[in-house]
């Protein structure tokens, strides 16, 4: 990863995402610290800096991926752009989403996008605490019949869950760390 374009990732997830006080995570867990990784990822430089960034820890992983989606709505953006900037790559990876319910009319799909039984997947999070939220969408693609290669965070909030997974046999790699964000909140 280029070091200059990290650090600008840091600063974003530092002044637009993470905030002070007293929040409940989406794994129940009660915490300090709140990164809304959306504030980031949304935008079009969070975009910017997180398509060829994450590009990058998924070659320099040795990830040789066919598609990458996770649980919505937290990766969808990141999908997105890890699928938008390897367009021009001699192997584009695809984008999807899964549906934290099936859908309740047409297909019925629990997966949405171009993913096919037999891809080579990266599992997408935006922020990992326990790794539940990576955890119900590599028992989605694996059910689908992808071959799930890894996980990529934007964030890891370094309380168990990239631990948690790897102890699964799943590897994990993350783009930030809670502790470098949190080194660069103003105040801090």
């Amino acid at each position: 990863m280029a070091n200059f374009h990290r650090d600008d990732l840091l600063d974003l997830l530092a002044t637009r995402s993470a905030r002070r006080g007293t929040f409940t995570l989406a794994s129940g867990r009660q915490s300090s610290l709140y990164i809304d990784a959306r504030m980031t990822t949304m935008s079009p430089e969070g975009l910017a800096l997180i398509g060829p960034l994450a590009l990058a820890a998924v070659h320099d992983a040795g990830w040789r991926a066919d598609a990458a989606g996770g649980l919505t709505m937290g990766a969808d953006p990141i999908a997105c752009a890890i699928s938008y900037a390897s367009a021009t790559s001699r192997h584009p990876i695809r984008a999807f989403t899964v549906r934290k319910e099936p859908k309740a009319h047409g297909t019925g799909k629990l997966i949405e996008g171009p993913l096919s039984a037999g891809d080579r997947v990266v599992v997408i999070e935006d922020t990992i605490t326990t790794g539940g939220s990576a955890r119900k969408a590599i028992d989605a693609v694996r059910a689908a019949g992808g071959v799930v290669v890894g996980v990529l965070a934007l964030v890891d909030r370094e309380e168990g869950g990239r631990e948690s997974l790897e102890a699964d046999g799943v590897a994990v790699v993350a783009l930030a760390r809670a502790a470098e964000i949190v080194a660069r909140m103003a105040g801090d």
